[in-house]
């Protein structure tokens, strides 16, 4: 239970940040509201960067983008990934084959490296950062559909539903798809964080999305040239990514193992014990 606690504790400054951020800002994100390289103060709580633009604001406003780009891309690929792993593991056949192959090439290389390639094919900007990690997050559920399937689809269950009549698509979203659900999930968790590190990655490189709009890897490319000057304009949007980032990966360590059905007794009977020793 300490790790649900401790990642719901770094989660939780962006996420409200980000949440605050769609309805509330202190100033406009881009406007000029005091001297350069002010330090934290009750009127900025951040500091300004070196236009004295007011970064609460711009952070709230660069975690909306991030944000944004990891769960639109991890949607779009976890379910695409998701319906082909499911039709290529219970169908088999010659393309579910060739999907097989071509995910274990991809997943060849690593994450952030591909996820530049692919940002490189496909543009800058928005549509195309996010194309770019949802084809990056594709394989990752593909294979996993794919394996469960192919675990699941001899199961007594499944065959006792084929036997009733039960069509292909019931079959795969009824009965197969309800019980990968805890291994998607877990993957889910940690695709979202991989997708935010890789954002920030691309957007320090200049691949993300572009200017006027912030995002946390474009403060931080531009703060490296005023660190000499004030340490505020990347300290702060660095630590919220990092704290988020270690905060989807200790949940998503966390789900893998409380979902795991050999492991819940042991979350459940530690969980009524501290409950116990409180009382």
């Amino acid at each position: 239970m300490i790790r649900l606690f401790l990642g719901t504790f770094l989660l939780l400054p962006g996420v409200v940040l980000v949440l605050l951020g769609l309805f509330w800002q202190p100033f406009p994100p881009e406007l000029l509201v005091a001297e350069p390289f002010l330090s934290p103060s009750f009127s900025h709580p951040m500091g300004t960067d070196w236009f004295g633009r007011d970064l609460l604001s711009r952070v709230m406003v660069g975690g909306r983008a991030s944000f944004a780009v990891s769960l639109l891309s991890v949607s779009a690929g976890g379910f695409l990934g998701i319906f082909f792993g499911l039709l290529a593991g219970y169908f088999r056949g010659f393309w579910g084959e060739v999907l097989l192959r071509v995910s274990d090439g991809v997943l060849a290389f690593p994450p952030v490296l591909l996820a530049l390639i692919l940002a490189v094919v496909l543009g800058r900007g928005l549509g195309g950062v996010t194309l770019a990690l949802a084809l990056f997050n594709f394989p990752y559920f593909f294979r996993l559909a794919h394996a469960g399937t192919l675990e699941l689809r001899e199961r007594e269950y499944i065959l006792a539903a084929r036997a009733t009549g039960a069509g292909s698509a019931r079959i795969l979203f009824r009965h197969l798809l309800p019980n990968l659900a805890s291994p998607l999930l877990v993957q889910a968790t940690f695709s979202l964080s991989t997708a935010l590190l890789a954002e920030a990655s691309l957007s320090y490189l200049g691949l993300g999305v572009q200017p006027p709009h912030p995002t946390w890897g474009r403060m931080l490319w531009e703060a490296q040239s005023w660190l000499f000057r004030s340490l505020y304009p990347a300290l702060f949007p660095g630590l919220i990514l990092t704290f988020s980032v270690l905060g989807l990966n200790v949940l998503g360590d966390f789900l893998r193992d409380f979902l795991d059905p050999r492991l819940r007794p042991l979350f459940l009977y530690s969980f009524s014990a501290s409950s116990r020793g409180k009382t």
